[in-house]
């Protein structure tokens, strides 16, 4: 007995050498689990793309990334938390959300900002489908809105708020389940139609990490069309770039000629950007969208 002790030892220690070899085989070979899925949904490809593409504009750049917000679910001590991230495509569904503090507890004060305490922006990863949306709060601090999204696909939402005097944007991932079809971003021009309105981009020059003055005409049947003031200013803009789908801050200006809507804007890096001009007229919101190429 004590002689075959050291021979059952030995054996057992093979066959543990055995076992980690083929382990190790089998992950080199095969990394997938058994019961893995053999190929991801569109949805979720198109999501790992975008966070893939989101990580070429991290650390390293940070320098660059003044004005931009909106790349994580936390900042400046808060968290967004999505209750519903999960849509069907076609169907409105209500979504809800909560800002938390680093205690855990949901945020209640929020400063009044163009207008309104909370702006939510809804886009999908290829910039289409853009939303922009206002919440209301309910006394357990969850911010709800009806929401439907038509396509397929991973979405980006956006909180943008204020809190103490601090402005904050606060980005979560939404996905719609179904087949998706990737829409290519539209080549840059300088007009486009809102409705029945033109939209002309009059100041289109930008470089990258320098102040840029954006100047839009509206016209209709060719001539110049007055807007209304819409959250506080001549109109709205969202730029959002390329790839990680960065917010960035834009600043309206007084014009003093609502012919012309009239915006600051700080486009941090070189690429294409895509932006979204919402005005008034007639008590009616129209959304014009721009693709911007940023040189040096």
């Amino acid at each position: 007995m004590t002689a075959a002790a050291p021979r059952l030892a030995g054996f057992a220690v093979a066959l543990a050498v055995l076992f980690g070899i083929g382990a190790l085989a089998g992950g080199v070979f095969d990394p997938a689990p058994p019961n893995a899925s053999p190929q991801r949904s569109a949805a979720d490809r198109q999501a790992m793309a975008g966070m893939a593409q989101s990580d070429q504009h991290g650390a390293g750049d940070s320098a660059m990334q003044m004005g931009v917000r909106g790349l994580a679910v936390s900042a400046e001590g808060l968290r967004m938390v999505v209750e519903t991230p999960v849509f069907e495509p076609g169907r409105t569904r209500e979504l809800r959300f909560r800002v938390l503090d680093d205690r855990g507890r949901a945020l209640r004060d929020y400063d009044v900002q163009h207008t309104k305490r909370m702006h939510l922006i809804v886009v999908r990863r290829d910039l289409s489908g853009f939303q922009h949306l206002h919440p209301r709060r309910a006394a357990d601090g969850t911010w709800r809105v009806p929401l439907r999204l038509d396509a397929a696909g991973s979405y980006r939402v956006f909180a943008d708020f204020s809190h103490d005097d601090t402005p904050v944007t606060l980005g979560s991932d939404l996905t719609v389940d179904g087949r998706f079809s990737a829409r290519q971003l539209p080549a840059p021009r300088l007009e486009t139609a809102a409705g029945d309105y033109q939209v002309r981009l009059v100041a289109p020059k930008a470089a990258a990490g320098r102040e840029t003055e954006l100047r839009f005409a509206v016209r209709r049947d060719g001539e110049p069309v007055q807007v209304e003031p819409y959250l506080g200013a001549d109109g709205h803009l969202v730029a959002l770039r390329e790839g990680d789908l960065a917010f960035l801050h834009v600043h309206p200006t007084k014009s003093g000629d609502h012919r012309a809507i009239t915006f600051e804007a700080t486009l941090p890096t070189t690429g294409r950007y895509r932006l979204f001009l919402q005005f008034k007229v007639g008590s009616r919101v129209q959304t014009a969208a721009f693709t911007k190429t940023v040189s040096r």
